[in-house]
């Protein structure tokens, strides 16, 4: 297997999100040389298989759909979008919507949110605010014509319903909250939608 590169803004000490999808890399595929790397510290590798978990990637880095990484550095053209086609209010968000897009369709995880200083999954829902966070994901998803992959939505709740916040193109920070809480967890799914395996269900364990 080809070496694998985790693309983080920070490697010493690791990000918790970039040692959790290495880990999850790991656990699928034993054989496999997997490195964390700065955007700073890259070596363009033809071979490699880069898993960026950051948008400052250079626009020369070798990956299925680099225009989806373009789209969401660009947060005026994403929220502007997003206020014009779908008629959604724009603005600061603190709570994530894990989207599990794979080549057959999403899967939406459940919703997470802070707690102290770190973050909880899942933020139940009732459905009148679940079904339009689900329909603003799919619809700027397929806009983006996205590629396979595990895809956070940060939003905010008012009292008219959902705020926009952005997208992520990778599992964020956030997504360690999915770790012995969903099945499989965020990470696991990420790396299997990157090489276009099956996810079947998102299943929140047991506590």
């Amino acid at each position: 297997m080809p070496p694998v590169l985790i693309v983080c803004d920070q490697v010493a000490p690791p990000l918790p999100h970039a040692l959790a999808l290495k880990e999850a890399i790991a656990s699928l595929e034993p054989e496999a040389e997997i490195t964390l790397i700065t955007p700073e510290d890259l070596d363009m590798d033809l071979d490699a298989v880069y898993c960026p978990l950051t948008l400052h990637i250079p626009p020369e880095l070798p990956l299925p759909s680099p225009s989806i990484f373009l789209a969401c550095q660009d947060l005026a053209e994403q929220q502007q979008w997003v206020e014009t086609e779908l008629d959604y209010e724009t603005g600061k968000g603190d709570y994530w919507l894990p989207i599990v897009w794979t080549i057959k369709g999403p899967l939406y995880g459940e919703v997470i949110g802070r707690e102290n200083e770190g973050y909880v999954q899942p933020v139940d829902l009732p459905d009148d605010q679940r079904q339009p966070l689900y329909h603003l994901a799919y619809e700027l998803l397929h806009h983006l014509n996205a590629p396979p992959a595990v895809y956070t939505l940060q939003f905010a709740f008012n009292g008219s319903g959902i705020v926009f916040d952005r997208l992520f193109p990778f599992p964020t920070e956030c997504a360690i909250a999915s770790l012995n809480i969903q099945k499989p967890d965020l990470f696991v799914c990420h790396w299997l939608c990157l090489t276009h395996q099956p996810i079947l269900d998102l299943t929140i364990l047991p506590q």
